[in-house]
C-alpha cells in the first residue's frame, strides 16, 4: 500500500498568524502519527513564514515514523539539515513571493548546485529527493545528480479541468513514474491531493508515498485531524484493494 505523508505547515501557518503557541504542529505531528500517517513532511522556508527552527529541532526528536525535511538548495538549508538530519531531504524550489510552490525544481538548470547538495546531504546519511515536474528530462536529470528519490509535482493534474486535459496530464505523471523507476529512482507523489483526486493516482501504481497537507487541514478543521489522517489512510487502503 501507498504511503501517506502528512504535511502539517498549515497548522503552523495559523499560529503565526497571531505570533503565539498554538496550534503546535509538534503536536499535530503526533496525533497524525498515532491516526496512521507514515511520515510527517515539513517545508522550514528561508523566510520562516510558518516552520520555524525550533518546530524543525523539535519534530526530530519527537517523530517516531519518518521526518522529511522540504527545502530549498541553499547553503544555510544544507546546512541546517546536516546538523539536524531528517530521514529525507525533498529539495524543492522557492519563491518568497508565492503562496504555496508552484511548480518543480528545474534540475536540468541548476544541476551543478543541486548534485552538490545531494552529495553532502547524502554524506551526512540523508534520503535525498527532488521535487520535479512529470517530465522525462527533469526525472533524467534527477538521477544523474545523484538523487534517490523524486516527488512528482501533482498540481497540473490536480488544477486540470475536463476529462481529456486530466488524461492528458495523469498520462505525464504515470510516463514520469515508469521513466522512475526503470532508471531506479524511487517515486512520490504530492501537491493539490485531495480526498478525490488522488484516487486515479493511487490506480497508477508505482508511487511509494503522498505527501498531503492542505486537504488534510482543511478537513481537520471541520471533523478533526485524528478522523481527517484516518479517512485518508483508509482511502489509500480501499482504492489499492479494488
Amino acid at each position: 500500500m501507498a504511503k501517506l505523508g502528512v504535511n502539517i505547515d498549515h497548522v503552523a501557518t495559523i499560529r503565526q498568524a497571531r505570533g503565539g503557541a498554538e496550534p503546535d504542529p509538534v503536536a499535530a505531528a503526533a496525533i497524525a502519527e498515532l491516526a496512521g500517517a507514515d511520515g510527517i513532511t515539513i517545508h522550514l522556508r528561508e523566510d520562516r513564514r510558518h516552520i520555524q527552527d525550533r518546530d524543525l529541532r523539535l519534530l526530530r526528536q519527537t517523530v517516531k515514523t519518518r521526518l522529511n525535511l522540504e527545502m530549498a538548495a541553499t547553503e544555510e538549508m544544507v546546512a541546517i539539515a546536516m546538523a539536524v538530519k531528517p530521514d529525507m531531504c525533498t529539495l524543492v524550489p522557492e519563491k518568497r513571493q508565492e503562496l504555496t510552490t508552484e511548480g518543480g525544481l528545474d534540475v536540468q538548470l541548476l544541476l551543478k548546485t543541486i548534485a552538490e547538495a545531494i552529495a553532502k546531504l547524502k554524506d551526512s546519511g540523508i534520503v535525498v529527493s527532488l521535487f520535479i515536474d512529470p517530465d522525462p528530462d527533469q526525472v533524467k536529470a534527477a538521477n544523474k545528480a545523484g538523487a534517490d528519490f523524486v516527488e512528482i509535482h501533482t498540481g497540473a493534474f490536480a488544477e486540470a479541468t475536463g476529462e481529456k486535459r486530466q488524461r492528458e496530464e495523469l498520462q505525464k505523471i504515470e510516463n514520469a513514474i515508469k521513466l522512475a523507476a526503470k532508471l531506479g529512482l524511487g517515486v512520490n507523489a504530492g501537491h493539490g491531493l485531495n480526498y478525490s483526486n488522488i484516487k486515479r493516482l493511487v490506480r497508477l501504481g508505482g508511487i511509494e508515498e503522498f505527501n498531503i497537507g492542505h486537504a488534510i487541514i482543511s478537513r481537520a478543521v471541520l471533523v478533526g485531524l485524528d478522523r481527517a489522517v484516518r479517512e485518508m489512510v483508509d482511502l489509500l487502503s480501499a482504492v489499492e484493494a479494488r
